[in-house]
Order: structure tokens, then sequence, then C-alpha cells
């Protein structure tokens, strides 16, 4: 037996447009019953179950919003659907986040119609078994067992059990079955793509394809090409035609990693491509329809990037639907020990070694590392200890300044409490002398000199690598050319400093 056919509710409040929909679905194999109101709707609804549901914005007596809310607040499985006119790109961000599992641009693209109720219909369930022996009833578990599997082993990456990271596990679950755009935001090394795999492995996008593209590390002359694509004879090179991410990525997500680093000109282009969900290949007259879920990441405060004008408002509040704020490795060092355990288990892997053992004091000796870097600084950390460990504990080295607490008091625990922590470290601080410093006669020549400071022994201890230091010190490798240049730091050897070393 085949399985029966997935069921829409369509409603719109003209009679043209609201035809053309039905017939399209029918074509499509659905069964669709249509509304031309909200209160011919909410009756429908009240007699029938849907998979999903497409509405207008505008209605006569009122808005396809108070038909959302309906959904939400009666806990039903419709996924909604919301039309809006052109141009109101203010209705699709709200209706998203009000809970919409995707919008559609006026006048509607009947390819890309389809595409979203399909989209919206396996989201809720309603996926037509294909012709084979098992039962449509067997067909749904499978795959929605298939989809927790993959969800819940992409969530396990996500080390850690403090509250900090339950919520960003639990923001995760949440907002990883709808189309809204994600903003990812955290310091480097905390583990942002992790974060988008989990989205995308716990979406009903997980057969399609991850693309992930690190925005600030493509020339800005190739931006568009790599992006949307180019044509044979497009640019100089250009030997045959080439597809970008939009198209790499179709029927699954895109993550724009520190999208913050885009140029303001690609900016502008991009937002037209996530608001069409279409992209014209360099070289092209035609546009390409595309299917892609948006997820986007970075470091730096985009809000403030906006205020001073170099980050686009329009942008901002498209790509910034949903936020996922990951706490830095400061603000949940309880986890430390899982994440240790985790990190040199697969040091132990890709080896294939046996790694020394984990012991109390090799964990204080890394809860006493600052770790501005993150998960990322841990790593390398626990890289270099396996490394230099002889035997069969691990050996940590302590940060400079640092006293072995061993030999003075028993360290705190990682899991210990702030108040303790913050005890244990004023009594270990040196008391303060009752002679203040000097006040600066230059604040601004007094702080530059800092700075210089720091950046020459963070370069030095990578081996004037910028990357690695830019890592190190959770800034962009932009911000680190910047601050070599305004202070003059010259590479040994009358080497460019502008090249890295490593």
């Amino acid at each position: 037996m085949n399985a029966p056919a997935a069921s829409i509710l369509v409603v719109d409040d003209e009679p043209d447009l609201r035809t053309l929909y039905e017939l399209t679905l029918l074509r499509e194999g659905y069964r669709v019953e249509t509304a031309s109101s909200v209160q011919e709707a909410r009756d429908q609804l009240k007699a029938h179950r849907f998979d999903a549901v497409i509405t207008d914005m505008r209605l006569p007596d009122g808005f396809g919003m108070e038909l959302l809310q309906d959904l939400r607040d009666q806990q039903r499985r419709e996924r909604c659907v919301v039309m809006t006119a052109y141009g109101s790109a203010e209705n699709a961000v709200e209706a998203l986040r009000s809970g919409a599992f995707d919008y559609l641009t006026k006048p509607v693209d009947l390819k890309q119609f389809r595409s979203v109720v399909a989209s919206a219909v396996q989201g809720s369930g309603g996926v037509p078994a294909p012709r084979a022996a098992r039962s449509p009833g067997q067909q749904r578990q499978l795959a929605t067992a298939a989809e927790h599997a993959s969800g819940n082993a992409a969530l396990d990456k996500l080390v850690g059990a403090s509250e900090a990271i339950r919520n960003v596990k639990q923001r995760v679950a949440k907002v990883s079955r709808g189309m809204a755009p994600v903003l990812i935001h955290g310091e480097s090394g905390t583990g942002k793509e992790l974060v988008a795999q989990a989205l995308h492995a716990s979406s009903q996008r997980a057969d399609g394809p991850l693309v992930a593209v690190n925005c600030g590390a493509i020339p800005e002359n190739l931006l568009e090409a790599e992006f949307f694509g180019a044509r044979k004879g497009s640019y100089t090179g250009a030997n045959q035609d080439r597809d970008g991410y939009f198209q790499a990525a179709r029927g699954g997500t895109l993550f724009l990693d520190e999208i913050g680093d885009l140029p303001l000109a690609m900016q502008s282009k991009l937002l037209r491509s996530i608001q069409e969900r279409s992209v014209r290949p360099l070289g092209s007259t035609q546009e390409e329809t595309v299917d892609v879920r948006i997820v986007s990441a970075t470091h730096r405060d985009l809000a403030a990037d906006v205020q001073s004008g170099r980050f686009r408002q329009d942008l901002y509040y498209r790509l910034n639907v949903i936020e996922i704020v990951i706490p830095p490795l400061r603000e949940r060092r309880e986890d430390l020990p899982a994440l240790c355990t985790a990190l040199l288990s697969r040091i132990a892997q890709e080896s294939g070694m046996p790694v020394p053992a984990l012991t109390d004091r090799a964990l204080a000796a890394i809860a006493a590392h600052p770790l501005t870097g993150n998960v990322r600084e841990l790593e390398n950390l626990l890289h270099r200890a396996v490394a230099l460990s002889d035997g069969e504990e691990l050996h940590v080295d302590w940060p400079t300044g640092a006293t072995d607490p061993q030999a003075v008091r028993p360290a705190a625990s990682p899991g210990s409490p702030p108040q303790a922590q913050a005890a244990d470290a004023t009594a270990s601080a040196p008391q303060s002398t009752t002679c203040a410093a000097p006040l600066p006669s230059d604040l601004q020549a007094w702080l530059d000199q800092q700075e210089r400071e720091i950046l020459i022994r963070a370069l030095k201890e990578a081996g004037f690598n910028r990357t690695a230091t830019a890592a190190r010190l959770g800034i962009s490798l932009r911000q680190i050319r910047y601050r070599i240049a305004r202070l003059n730091i010259a590479a040994p050897n009358d080497q460019d400093p502008h090249d890295d070393m490593g």
C-alpha cells in the first residue's frame, strides 16, 4: 500500500492565487484544502489535521500571524509557511521569530514554492513513504530515528554538563527543525562550527550537504565567484562553468563563519541572495533558485559594527533571526575535566597511540592557565603536553609566573564554585603595597606600550606565526595585522612581520 498523501491548508484571500497554489500542490500529489480568511482557516483547522499550513500575511479579517499563534498555543504539529509582500523583510523576520517554519515572498516562484512546501511537510513527519516493502509507519519511524541519532551524536560533541553549555544544547535542539537563519556568537576557539554542525545534523536537512565557508579567508576579488559560481569565460582562468557555495549547499545548510569580515559590497549582494533565495553566477544573465538554510557565526560585536557603519543593518537583522551565544571557557571551568578527557581521547585516536593519564596535578596545571583561546587553546595545550610527556603521567607546563599549587596548597578543583576559586586567587596573589604606582602622563602611549609587549611576547611564543597568535589572543587575523603595523613590530632577522613563519 502507498502512504496517504500529505494534506495542506492554503489560506489566501485572492481567488486566482489560491487556485494557482491549489493546482500546483494537487499536481505534486498532495491533498489540499483552502480558506480565504482567518475564520475560515480556523474552522478548517478545527475540523481537520494537516501536515502544513500556507498562509498569506494579510487577510480580510486579520493576519496570518494569528494562525501561527493558534498553532503554537495548541501545540499542533502543522508547520506554518507565511507569504509576505515583496520587500516586507521585517514581516518575514518577525514570522520566523514567532515560530514560522519558513516564508515566501510574493510574487511566489512556483519552483521555490514546491521546494519550501516539501521541506515543511517533511519536517512535520508527513512525508509520503517510498515504494518499498516497509509500511508507511515503519518508514516514518526509521526516518525519525535516523534524524534523532544524527542530531544526538552531533550534540554530544558539545562536551560539558555546565548550565551554560546545557542551555546551548537546548537552544540548538529547539531551533534546528525550522528554516530561520541562526547567528552563532562566541569568542575565537569556543566551538562555533561544532554548534553549526549540530544544528545541521539535528534538522530535517541532515541528509543534505553542510557547506562551511570562512568569510575572512577569501580574497575580496574572488568573493562573488566563490559564493555564487561563475560561467565559462566570465574571468581570466574560468575555463568551465563552476558552482558556488550556494549551489553546493542546495537542500542543506550554508555555514558562513566570521561573517563580520565580509566587505560591505559583498554584504549587499549576500543580502539580496538570502532575501530572494536565488543567485546569479558571475557572467550569467539568469538567476538560479537555491534552497539553503543560512547559519552564520562571528566573534565580533555585529551590533557595534552596524552602529559604526562596518556592517549593514538590514543584513544583520536578516541573519540574526535566532541568536545562539556560546560561553567562553572561563565561564564554564567546571567542564574542564570532561573537555580534557574528550580531547585526549581524540588525540589518542588520531595518533594511534595511548596517551598518558590525566592526573589531578595535570588538571590543576591546566586550570591554572588563563585559556584565553578557549577550547582551541586547550586542545593545543594538550597536544603539547602529550608530546612532552615521557612516562605514564601527562606533563603540563605551568604558565609563566605561576606557582605549582601542590608545593603551597591543594589546588582548587576546576568544578569548585567561582567564589572559592576567587578566594584562592586572592590568597595566592601578592599583597599590594601601600604606595600605588604613579599615573602615566600619556595614557595612550602607556597603553600602546602594554599592547606592544603583549603582542611581541605572543608572537615569539608562536614563532611569529600571526594566525596562531591571533587565535591565542582571541582576535582576527585582520586585527593582528593592523596592530603589528600600527605598533611597528618587526619580525626577527629583518623578516617581514606580515609573513607567517609557521
